[in-house]
């Protein structure tokens, strides 16, 4: 890899990027079902009227931060995964629009490098960016989209024919050491709060520790004192804890501290794909026990194991690398082994870009795969606690399932699989805003908390 790229080429290789996301997820027509329908026409029409009047809402879409700009409209049927007129070709009611912020390890002459102080400063500036751009596209917009604060702004924006935005926010990295943070970002309308993205922080261990930060597994074992603080804040402040990404030790101390349901906003089961990113059958339990949802994610390594030949070509990697043979998937989807601690920062970027670019080839799981999955997850923990969501702009996007505009594929596979409609509405919106209501009931009142 050289130092020349791009900065949303060298996004790509750690978070499973926006740059591909956006490039997978350009949708080559928007009409439901245009060319060669999957399913029975009785199904196609049962899938169009059940989101004429339905609610629904996916959980996690990253916002990127040229969203809004020339050639990335918000009002025009652009080559992302998310716009308004996608949303409203998909009938997708709203979602929770990600302020994202995360230390950009490609900036400056001789990236990639290892953290700085700095870090977190840029880290929080694309915190603001997002956030900006989520106020200017209701400030130019107000016609079609407006932020939704509580349950029933949520519903009354579905019935004036709105866009419904709900601002949610992922990794604890930005915030430093400042739990005031969390009061300054619900007043901005925050609404849901995940602790964790890849590398651990101050606040709570990750899924996915980043041995380029020197990091380890398990290092806070779970929450640190500063993260169980957040917990109870979350609370007081009616904001939904978001436990995707966490380490099991991080999201066991959420569920044994939350007096609020909880939800895993982008997450899928461990059984079909064993990586700690993914949720065990434990945790899923767990979540449910306090009344929260798990939102199965269209993520396709998250759903679909690697073929064979993509394997081979990592181990081929591995080995040009010196690195021993792969134990698991954990290690093939990311530069996880413990040994790059101690690389040069242009080996590891290097290391990092073939594997992503390996990555790219695989083919994408599909919308039976992510169906599947919602099967299990059902099974598991009943029907009252599994959602739906995406991770559009942050790698997510599944064969049937591109982009915002192709939901209902989504439904006709629900129902082609004896899914009833009541359950449909539950999985696309009603469990969410369910746990939504209860974690703001269940919240202290706070002065001047709604904008």
């Amino acid at each position: 890899m050289t130092q020349t790229k791009s900065r949303s080429r060298k996004a790509l290789y750690i978070g499973l990027p926006l740059a591909l996301a956006v490039a997978v997820g350009a949708a080559a027509g928007y009409l439901y079902l245009s060319t060669e329908p999957a399913y029975p026409a009785k199904i196609v029409e049962q899938a169009n009227t059940l989101h004429e009047h339905m609610l629904s809402f996916d959980s996690h879409i990253t916002v990127p931060l040229s969203f809004g700009s020339a050639g990335h409209e918000a009002d025009k049927n652009g080559s992302g995964q998310f716009d308004l007129v996608k949303a409203g070709q998909g009938r997708l009611s709203g979602a929770a629009l990600t302020i994202f912020g995360w230390p950009e390890l490609w900036n400056g002459p001789n990236a990639p490098h290892r953290p700085t102080p700095g870090f977190v400063d840029e880290a929080r500036h694309q915190q603001e960016v997002r956030y900006q751009i989520i106020s200017t596209m209701v400030r130019d917009f107000p016609n079609q989209v407006g932020i939704a604060y509580t349950p029933e702004d949520f519903r009354r924006l579905n019935g004036e024919g709105k866009f419904a935005v709900f601002i949610s926010m992922l990794n604890a990295y930005p915030l430093g050491h400042d739990l005031s943070q969390l009061d300054l970002w619900a007043k901005r309308g925050m609404r849901m709060f995940g602790f964790s993205y890849t590398g651990n922080n101050d606040w709570a261990d990750s899924s996915r520790p980043l041995p380029f930060f020197n990091d380890t597994a398990d290092a806070l074992g779970g929450l640190s004192p500063l993260g169980e603080q957040a917990v109870k804040r979350l609370n007081q402040l009616g904001v939904i804890i978001d436990v995707s990404q966490m380490s099991t030790l991080a999201l066991e101390d959420v569920a044994r501290l939350s007096h609020a349901p909880i939800v895993a906003s982008h997450s899928a089961p461990r059984a079909l794909v064993d990586i700690p990113r993914n949720l065990s059958d434990k945790e899923m339990q767990l979540i449910k026990n306090i009344g929260g949802v798990i939102q199965v994610v269209g993520f396709s390594q998250y759903l679909k194991p690697l073929t064979k030949p993509t394997l081979d070509k990592l181990e081929a990697l591995r080995a040009r690398f010196d690195l021993q043979p792969l134990q698991g998937l954990a290690n093939a989807l990311m530069p996880g082994d413990a040994v790059i601690a101690i690389w040069p920062e242009a080996r590891f970027g290097e290391y990092a870009g073939s594997l992503y670019g390996i990555l790219e080839e695989e083919p994408k799981a599909s919308v039976k795969d992510l169906v599947d999955a919602i099967d299990y997850t059902v099974k598991k923990v009943g029907i009252d606690h599994v959602g739906i969501s995406s991770d559009f702009n942050d790698g997510g996007g599944l064969e049937g399932f591109k982009d915002v505009s192709e939901i209902r594929n989504v439904t006709a596979e629900l129902l082609s699989r004896g899914y009833t409609e009541a359950d449909i509405s539950k999985l696309w919106a009603g469990n969410f805003l369910r746990v939504w209501e209860q974690v703001q009931k269940a919240s202290a009142p706070v002065a001047g908390l709604t904008p």
